[in-house]
């Protein structure tokens, strides 16, 4: 199962994808929305983990164009941690939205749980 990382930090896209990937999913990392859009055209992920502080680009943006264009199971992967962001990610399509920092284990859990309701 391919997945894709979206997050503009190194280590955190390395981790999960070193991760993710001990756990058997295919994963590619990237650091900017534009990239991920392009990964849509050409190898599209069964789901993208989506941080929403990318810069100079809006995550909840992205999110509604993967929503728009694409069916893709989405998790938001982020520091915003308040109200106000959780309910507007899942409001544009969000199947799940976790806060960093976060327990690896339960992120597993969270992805193969969005997988398996769609």
């Amino acid at each position: 199962m391919h997945l894709a990382v979206v997050d503009d930090e190194p280590d955190i896209t390395q981790l999960l994808a070193g991760y993710l990937g001990s756990h058997g999913f295919r994963v590619t990392a990237l650091h900017a929305g534009r990239d991920l859009l392009a990964l849509m055209r050409t190898d599209p992920p069964a789901l993208v983990l989506l941080d929403l502080g990318l810069p100079g680009e809006d995550g909840f943006a992205i999110a509604r164009q993967l929503r728009e264009h694409w069916h893709c199971g989405l998790v938001i992967v982020t520091g915003r941690g308040d109200a106000v962001d959780k309910v507007v990610g899942l409001e544009v399509g969000a199947d799940d939205y976790v806060t960093k920092p976060f327990d690896l284990r339960e992120l597993v859990a969270r992805v193969k749980a969005v997988l398996r309701r769609m």
